[in-house]
């Protein structure tokens, strides 16, 4: 007969303790979500605020690039870490000074707003050499285009919206038209998919192969090349198979959407984490200091705090956490970033080309975290370097081996086979292969397949295109 009994075990688990999953979350915010995180906290919190007069100092850009060219020591000179060359440059916070000077003359780089499909096009009609009736003309006819690129109004309803002003006959707005359809991108003004691709396709030399089978079958039958039906339009059109691929493979080199590819991009301003400079020998990292305000317990209303006070005992509680919180991703940004600079010192020196291979797990390895920390860490966070603003994941990249047996960043091979492309002859454009034996000279055994995989991934025509483009 079974009896009840209690019985002690002893064990471990483990537990996400509330402060962790904070210090969590907060470690996979951008800059820009931090800084958005930390204004919510502040309006919620009456015990938080910040250290520097209750103002969100954010630092920009422009401002933080002044402190790339900045070359007076930050570091007080009892400092132990002075001789560290990886050490951030600053006594205890590893953060740059604040507030900037007003001297400071530091280009912004906040991206630039695209332009419309429309103003693209009117700031290229400004350009020609049509009379004031035509451009009047021209401007309707743009009015009517749409995003993809497509004249959406019939001619007749372009010529009746200029009237009374312009007493325009249809036979002149087609003329304008044509003008419209030399424009670029290339297939705009079409009021048909047929004769956007139709308009592309005569850019092409005149003695590309396939080229007036690709136009017939755009024109005469357009419906069977969307339907793929290959045995009727070689029936129709008359030709063998290798001519009608050929056709075809120039019929999807067309873009059905040229709209599109002008657009308006909302500007995406980036905060970087960290900047990183050199002094003399050295390569300093700081924590940008504007990327995460500075918070501090509010004393006046810590002073308040007592047992009957529940709720305010509580805000105390998280405006602390909080803080260590934020200390903590500091930390862990300036770690990984610290580990990153040690590795990639060539790239900083010499570029692309001299990038090292670099994976998640090395740096893990390194800074002693999981290897799930270091991607929480390195994904949507900015380093400001002398060559510019590169995502943490931009040092990254997987190790190709070398023909001495040691190992090579993908990266750089990329970077190899763009400047050896960019500076082969544009008659006899080389060939992967070529690539390949050239790379091996250098150092790095790489397959004609791995060649081909970067090229194409770099959106770079294989030699043959190449060089027919250069025959045109």
């Amino acid at each position: 007969m079974l009896k009840p009994a209690l019985q002690i075990k002893l064990g471990q688990r483990q537990a996400m303790t509330p402060q962790l999953q904070q210090a969590i979350r907060l470690l996979q915010l951008s800059a820009l979500e931090l800084q958005q995180a930390v204004r919510d906290s502040l309006a919620d919190n009456v015990m938080l605020e910040l250290e520097e007069s209750g103002e969100d100092a954010q630092l920009s850009v422009g401002t933080a690039t002044a402190a790339l060219n900045r070359d007076e020591p930050t570091v007080k000179p009892d400092d132990d870490r002075v001789d560290d060359p990886w050490a951030e440059d600053q006594g205890g916070t590893g953060t740059t000074d604040a507030p900037w000077s007003a001297d400071d003359q530091a280009p912004d780089y906040a991206d630039q707003v695209g332009t419309t499909l429309q103003e693209h096009l009117l700031e290229q009609l400004e350009l020609t050499h049509l009379g004031a009736q035509q451009h009047a003309i021209g401007r309707a006819i743009i009015d009517a285009i749409n995003d993809d690129g497509y004249v959406v109004d019939p001619l007749e309803t372009i010529a009746e919206v200029l009237k009374p002003d312009l007493a325009v006959t249809v036979n002149a707005v087609s003329g304008v038209l044509k003008t419209v359809q030399s424009f670029d991108p290339v297939g705009v003004g079409a009021r048909s998919v047929g004769e956007s691709i139709e308009l592309q396709l005569a850019q092409l030399a005149p003695r590309t192969p396939g080229l007036r089978t690709a136009i017939e079958a755009v024109r005469e039958h357009l419906p069977l090349v969307a339907a793929a039906d290959q045995s009727t339009l070689r029936r129709l059109l008359d030709v063998d198979a290798d001519e009608l691929t050929r056709a075809l493979s120039l019929i999807r080199a067309c873009h059905p959407r040229p709209g599109s590819t002008i657009h308006r991009r909302d500007p995406e301003y980036v905060i970087p984490d960290v900047v990183v400079r050199k002094r003399g020998h050295r390569w300093i990292v700081e924590l940008n200091a504007g990327a995460a305000p500075r918070l501090r317990v509010n004393p006046e209303y810590t002073a308040l705090v007592t047992r009957e006070h529940t709720a305010l005992r509580a805000q105390l509680q998280e405006a602390r956490w909080l803080i260590k919180s934020i200390a903590m991703r500091n930390e862990t940004l300036l770690k990984v970033a610290r580990t990153i600079v040690a590795r990639q010192t060539a790239f900083l020196e010499r570029g692309e080309e001299a990038m090292e291979p670099l994976v998640l797990r090395e740096v893990a390895d390194t800074v002693e975290m999981h290897e799930s920390t270091i991607s929480r860490v390195t994904t949507g966070k900015y380093m400001l370097t002398p060559r510019g603003m590169y995502e943490f994941r931009h040092f990254f990249s997987s190790h190709v081996a070398a023909a001495d047996g040691t190992e090579v960043s993908s990266t750089a091979i990329r970077a190899k086979i763009k400047k050896l492309i960019a500076g082969e002859s544009p008659e006899s454009p080389l060939s992967d292969s070529r690539i390949a034996e050239l790379l091996a000279v250098g150092g790095a055994k790489v397959a004609r397949r791995t060649v081909a995989k970067y090229r194409e991934a770099m959106r770079i025509a294989p030699s043959s295109e190449r060089r027919a483009a250069h025959a045109r």
